[in-house]
């Protein structure tokens, strides 16, 4: 039985989909107005996980993600400049070209990093439609007041209002500043829609029933997902900063629009920890992916470094960190190669002992997408001296549909063979000798490979090679 982490609730649960065999899933993308950090990216990163996990376990998956490219502002407070009108005037470049080309790049990362895309990508400018509809329908029943820059949902209207984040609404008005916007009835009231300000014209606006302008951000993903998903889906998705603001606003308007429960489970990522430096595409202070190639780093370093870290806690970056990461990926990669080249023959393995390494690595990433034990088990299986390398790659080949690592397309002559396979057989002979106890032939391997350039380490995940 998968579980998952359920925000709304505070706990591990049972995953029950709405409808049996398929699953509904929303994640918020990107707002296209700067290059992602790799901090969006362990995100991403995550919600494909979940996405693979979904699939693995035999569920039909339909996967919406939003690509944001009007309404975000600078301020998740509804005050400021919209983040892609900002970026474009600093840029000398058209709102539409702007996102046209950061939308690119973003494709280009999440291949380069594996991430699977979802099966429906709706974009914001695409469904303006769909969120004046979804406005009107709050509007026409008395949720809404407008101000002088727009129509805004009046949170005190909805009991329950705060839930996922369990927000404590009296001491947030008892804290409001005196400068906090007089025209807001409630300090957690949000925007809607946003009129265009007087005597400047936006690149993105359009007409309303309220007067020209643009939608709020929160409405967007609100309106989006009821058009794909329809009112009421299984699984919404995001980082953790959405839990306070933007994913609480969304459930507000949906459910006060749609009159019923608008997602079942709601799951968040925790933050990529730079240190003292946080990331902000705002600032212009942040670490792309083609920040990691230009230092020598391959994407899938990267994805083996989000895997030895669980996507509910902070995972600390450090680029010592990722050397360790590129190492332990370097050494999977060598070993999947010698076995790949491996002629050996029938070992003593059962079919049973098969069946438990399957069953162990599917209870990890059925008990909330635990990556890190699951990765120990396929490290478990690199080492088991029971099976043969045919055995071992047809189990591997089968995790890695969940890992995402592109274990079964590596090939000999690629630049992932670093150390040659005559090394690497020894390697391997040295830790089956290891494993017999039989020090004397392990330390005789051990001095032939030194003698040929190359030193054997002894690691947490069996051997590391390096060239002398």
């Amino acid at each position: 039985m998968l579980k998952l982490y359920n925000t709304l609730s505070r706990s591990k649960e049972d995953f029950i989909p709405i409808i049996p065999g398929k699953v509904s899933m929303y994640s918020c993308g990107p707002t296209v107005y700067n290059y992602q950090h790799i901090g969006n990216f362990r995100t991403f990163f995550f919600e494909d996980i979940l996405y693979r996990v979904l699939r693995y376990n035999g569920y039909k998956v339909k996967y919406v993600m939003n690509i944001t490219d009007v309404g975000h502002l600078v301020s998740d407070q509804d005050e400021g400049e919209d983040k892609m009108e900002k970026s474009a005037k600093l840029l000398g470049r058209s709102v539409w070209e702007l996102a046209e080309f950061y939308t690119g790049v973003f494709y280009r990362d999440r291949d380069l990093l594996n991430i699977l895309p979802p099966d429906v990508y709706t974009k914001a400018t695409d469904y303006i439609k769909e969120q004046i509809e979804m406005v009107k329908c709050l509007d026409d029943k008395g949720f809404t007041y407008k101000t002088s820059d727009g129509i805004y949902f009046d949170t005190s209207l909805l009991k329950d209002y705060g839930k996922l984040a369990r927000l404590d609404i009296e001491g947030l008005q008892e804290g409001a500043r005196i400068e906090f916007s007089a025209e807001k009835k409630n300090i957690t009231d949000f925007a809607l829609w946003k009129f265009s300000p007087e005597n400047e014209k936006r690149q993105m606006e359009w007409e309303s029933p309220w007067g020209k302008g643009f939608p709020g951000w929160h409405i967007e993903c609100s309106a989006m997902s009821k058009a794909v998903l329809g009112n009421h889906f299984d699984i919404h998705c995001g980082g953790i900063d959405h839990v306070p603001i933007h994913h609480t606003n969304e459930i507000a308007q949906s459910e006060a629009c749609n009159g019923e429960k608008f997602v079942n489970y709601w799951l968040h990522g925790e933050f990529l920890d730079m240190g003292n430096e946080k990331m902000s595409k705002s600032s212009g202070k942040f670490v792309t992916l083609q920040t990691l190639i230009d230092r020598g780093y391959s994407p899938m370093d990267y994805r083996y470094f989000l895997l030895t870290a669980h996507y509910k806690k902070k995972q600390k970056f450090s680029f010592d960190a990722l050397d360790s990461a590129k190492n332990g990926y370097n050494n999977l990669k060598s070993r999947i190669l010698a076995m790949k080249i491996s002629s050996d023959g029938i070992r003593d393995a059962t079919a049973q002992q098969r069946e438990d390494l399957k069953k162990s690595f599917i209870e990890k990433i059925n008990d909330d997408l635990n990556m890190p034990e699951a990765m120990s088990v396929i490290w478990e299986t690199v080492k088991d001296s029971s099976l043969n390398s045919a055995e071992k790659l047809e189990l591997i080949y089968d995790f890695d549909k969940v890992t995402g690592l592109g274990l079964e397309k590596l090939e000999k002559d690629s630049d992932n063979a670093e150390v040659p396979d005559e090394i690497i057989k020894l390697a391997e002979s040295r830790a089956e000798a290891k494993a017999k106890k039989d020090f004397k032939t392990a330390d005789e391997i051990r001095v032939k490979v030194r003698e040929m350039g190359y030193e054997i380490s002894d690691s947490k995940d069996g051997f590391d090679i390096k060239k002398l």
